[in-house]
């Protein structure tokens, strides 16, 4: 066995991070933008729209990712349990990428079946591609402190697909198409997957599976269900994944509506003129005269406001470590994370013109919100060891497969929202100016129904019981019992 203690290198937790990477091109595609695709682009109905990311979802959540988790805690390779699952994935992940983003001319009802089955399609490859790279983390190394670290590696990695994604994907969209958004989605997409193809192979190629549990006896599946249901941590940390990408993805996915339809054009464009962006964009085109920008002045600034927000995530992301090595994940998890909520319940008292305060909010929701990003799924990992310290089994696959679950049914549920918000408001997307109860409806969206689950996932940390103190507990149980398995299996 190798020595599970060994310090990872830059390589590796570089390596490991552009799986996160890969995966976020299209993961934060989702979150953003699908429920604009669907009603907006493809020209599907809000309720078919709806229907869609409900049911898929959950198929996706509760049907996929158990059979996926079984099957790779069992998988046996000379590459491991998990890394084969990143390589076998990576071609039809990207395919399905594309097919999921493209618009062929069918009909009402050929556009729904299309949509319903390459969503479907893609959570599927999603699930078997993401879980394992999920649970990889719970075996590259058993340090809590190479975790935090590798965790923070990644979601870098994860800021920088989220801020291609948030920030540039719309005008690349609208320049690719040359105004066709239809044609822009598809080209774009495809570059997206072909860099997130070559991404999943480095990630298969530079890693490696260290950790293995004490016990050489296998468990059986209903060992590994009974040792969730029993595992407290695990059941709050199931929950809260569940309520942190209802927010993201409500959030996310409503942003571009609160700018097409909401926010003021005019003062749009006299921030834009104020902070020298116009400016810049003008000067680029004076060297490349080629480069074109939308004129648009709401795509603007949505993309200003994703990326302003994603650079301050980034920078809290390396706040994250330091703080979480001295007050412990849990901890500098939920304060940055309730801090944070404040600055998502503000949007809906911000008056349509106060374009700057809007920055400023998401800036520091961003900051805050950044320094929580690493730690959920380095806390996931933890409930992983508590798991093998009480029972002296590791399912590592099956505990990140239920997170994944919820991670799935917190977007489906989030991006439901968005379409299912938007039919009840009777949102018309041929519609110039919408009504005042469909643009309170988007307010309301982005901001209190969005804060809601975030404050939830807050108190709900309350009964999570791995501190600081039980960290360093099981970190230290975990590898004497580590070295005593070594040295018996030597002998």
């Amino acid at each position: 066995m190798e020595n599970n203690n060994q310090q990872l290198s830059v390589l590796e937790k570089v390596g490991y991070s552009l799986g996160d990477f890969a995966a976020n091109l299209v993961f934060q595609t989702l979150v953003t933008f699908i429920a604009f695709y669907y009603t907006d682009v493809f020209r599907i109905p809000t309720s078919s729209a709806t229907s869609i990311i409900f049911i898929c979802g959950l198929l996706g959540a509760f049907a996929f990712n158990p059979i996926i988790g079984i099957l790779a805690d069992r998988t046996k390779t000379r590459w491991g349990k998990f890394r084969p699952w990143i390589l076998w994935t990576s071609v039809p992940f990207g395919v399905l990428s594309l097919l999921a983003f493209t618009t062929p001319d069918f009909d009402t009802d050929g556009k729904v079946i299309y949509a319903f089955v390459t969503y479907l399609l893609l959570l599927f490859v999603y699930s078997a591609n993401n879980l394992p790279y999920a649970a990889l983390s719970g075996v590259i190394t058993g340090k809590m402190k190479d975790r935090n670290s590798m965790s923070s590696y990644r979601f870098v990695a994860v800021m920088i697909a989220q801020f291609i994604i948030q920030a540039l994907l719309l005008p690349l969209v609208l320049v690719a198409g040359d105004g066709d958004k239809a044609a822009g989605f598809e080209i774009v997409m495809t570059y997206l997957a072909i860099i997130g193809t070559v991404c999943f192979i480095i990630t298969f190629l530079t890693t490696k599976e260290r950790v293995l549990p004490v016990s050489e006896k296998a468990s059986t599946i209903k060992e590994d269900l009974q040792d969730l249901v029993t595992n407290v941590p695990w059941i709050i940390m199931l929950v809260v994944t569940v309520l942190v990408f209802i927010t993201l993805a409500l959030k996310g996915g409503t942003y571009v509506y609160y700018f097409k339809d909401y926010a003021d054009k005019a003062e749009m464009v006299s921030f834009l003129e104020a902070i020298g962006f116009n400016s810049f964009i003008a000067g680029v085109q004076n060297y490349f005269p080629n480069f074109f920008w939308p004129d648009d002045p709401a795509t603007s600034a949505f993309s200003l406001f994703n990326a302003s927000g994603i650079i301050f995530m980034i920078i809290g992301i390396f706040f994250s470590k330091s703080l979480a090595d001295k007050f412990g994940k849990r901890n500098v998890f939920g304060l940055s994370l309730f801090v944070s909520t404040i600055f998502i319940l503000a949007f809906y008292f911000y008056p349509k013109d106060a374009i700057g305060t809007m920055f400023t909010s998401q800036i520091l929701h961003g900051f805050f919100y950044g320094i929580s990003t690493p730690l959920l799924w380095a806390m996931i990992a933890d409930v992983a060891d508590f798991s093998e310290w009480k029972t002296n089994r590791r399912a590592t696959a099956i505990i990140f497969s239920a997170m994944i679950m919820g991670l799935k049914v917190g977007l489906t549920l989030g991006s439901a929202l968005v379409t299912g918000i938007l039919d009840s408001v009777s949102y018309n997307p041929d519609l110039v100016t919408q009504s005042a109860e469909t643009v309170n409806g988007i307010k309301l969206a982005v901001s209190v129904y969005a804060a809601i689950p975030f404050l939830i996932a807050c108190a709900c940390l309350f009964a999570y019981k791995i501190n600081k103190s039980m960290e360093n507990t099981i970190e230290s149980d975990l590898a004497e019992r580590r070295a005593q398995g070594a040295s018996v299996s030597m002998a």
